[in-house]
């Protein structure tokens, strides 16, 4: 599926998902966050995270406690649009699934090896690998038809690290047993708090509970709910931790359109009166598996009519529109379900 290319704004671009987590804060806490450039359009502020399974940082014994001796792919296999209301009212939060079938656009230059490359089908999550970070958002805005206003990459030391500045862990919960011996993973019912290591195992999991990529990103839409929780109890209301987290956050890597730590703390400020059941999730309404394609693979086919509904709210900033108004999909686990962020916290 393919939507008109947006007009390109000459700002910055780019945010994340993980943010939401801070706009949980006591109003005092960001008074000495300096002014940014953070823009504030009028159909509201896109922000795109994406995860990269880079191991940098990450020691051998992490490597072999957390099971992350894996073989990087250079993908960005999570994928979020943030959408945030002009009024900072309302977020929506949608998942897209690392396997979307896109077309990556005529000329573009493979980052590996200097190359032009002429148009060609590709999964979503490749375009970082052939582009960086600023193809990435190319193809998400060409995909979706939204603006990309900010961005942020995280990786698995980035990601560790800022879930350890949490005090006290954040909490999972589950109903039933969660065991994948991919990554490690081994949850008995219940909630228990966890740190960085336990926390990624986690998010990358998708053998635990049968629903594969659908459930890994189901179980991230969850975690980041959960963080929220856990900041909104109290576990940061002083700028100067709230700093520490956001540096951590953003880290040092550089992107063309990387948001900074400042800009995090004014988003932050813009959503802290923001209450949990005002955040809603959703993963982009999908309707079948692609037959395998040569030199792409097995892919996901979006449901496009279901998808165009989705963006196109999102364009004209108003909310995600309600399960009944999308077709169910071909993959029952992948039935599109907005949840807002209260149903998806742990009891």
């Amino acid at each position: 599926m393919k939507f008109p290319r947006p007009r390109r704004t000459r700002r910055p671009l780019l945010v994340a998902a993980a943010l939401t987590a801070l706009a949980a804060l006591a109003p005092g806490a960001l008074a000495t966050a300096a002014p940014t450039e953070l823009p504030a359009p009028e159909q509201g502020l896109n922000l795109l995270v994406v995860g990269i399974d880079s191991r940098k940082g990450v020691t051998e014994e992490e490597k072999e406690r957390y099971r992350l001796g894996g073989k990087e792919c250079d993908c960005t296999d999570v994928m979020m649009l943030v959408h945030v209301s002009a009024d900072n009212d309302r977020v929506d939060v949608v998942s897209l699934p690392r396997d979307s079938l896109t077309t990556f656009p005529d000329q573009h230059r493979d980052q590996r090896t200097g190359k032009l490359h002429a148009a060609h089908q590709a999964k979503i999550n490749g375009a970082w690998a052939e582009g960086g970070s600023s193809f990435a958002v190319e193809v998400v805005e060409s995909t979706t038809g939204l603006p990309v206003h900010r961005y942020l990459e995280i990786d698995f030391r980035r990601f560790m690290d800022t879930v350890d500045q949490v005090e006290g862990g954040v909490p999972i919960c589950t109903e039933a047993p969660l065991k994948d011996t991919v990554t490690g993973l081994d949850l008995a019912p219940g909630t228990k708090p966890v740190g960085g290591g336990e926390a990624l195992q986690y998010v990358r999991s998708r053998r635990a509970d049968g629903q594969m990529d659908f459930g890994r990103m189901r179980k991230q839409q969850k975690f980041v709910v959960n963080t929220l929780e856990r900041l909104r109890d109290g576990a940061l209301d002083d700028p100067a931790r709230l700093g520490a987290l956001a540096a951590t956050l953003r880290g040092t890597a550089a992107a063309e359109r990387g948001i900074s730590a400042t800009e995090l703390l004014t988003l932050a400020a813009r959503l802290r009166n923001l209450p949990p059941e005002r955040t809603t999730f959703a993963t982009v309404p999908v309707r079948r598996f692609n037959p395998n394609i040569a030199g792409v693979g097995s892919t996901v086919g979006w449901d496009e009519e279901g998808a165009a509904k989705v963006f196109g709210r999102l364009r004209a900033d108003l909310p995600l529109p309600a399960a009944g108004e999308v077709a169910p999909s071909e993959i029952p686990v992948a039935t599109y379900r907005p949840d807002p962020g209260g149903s998806l916290i742990c009891p």
